[in-house]
């Protein structure tokens, strides 16, 4: 069913309607804010991950002593 999803003419046409929209000076901009949004992601996940703050749970609140 989902043989040949994407065939060359889709592609194509993807860009031509990518142009037509945001024109051809904006999508290299557009691309290039995208790389460096990626490029930030990726090294903030990384620094999270080597700190170990993506397995920390919240800290419970301390129960009532004297009851």
């Amino acid at each position: 069913m989902l043989r040949n999803a994407f065939e060359p003419w889709h592609l194509i046409l993807i860009i031509a309607v990518l142009v037509l929209l945001f024109g051809s000076k904006k999508l290299p901009d557009m691309a290039r804010g995208l790389g460096r949004s990626m490029r930030i992601l990726k090294s903030e996940a990384k620094a999270k991950a080597l700190k170990g703050e993506g397995t920390t749970e919240a800290p419970r609140p301390e129960s009532a002593t004297g009851h």
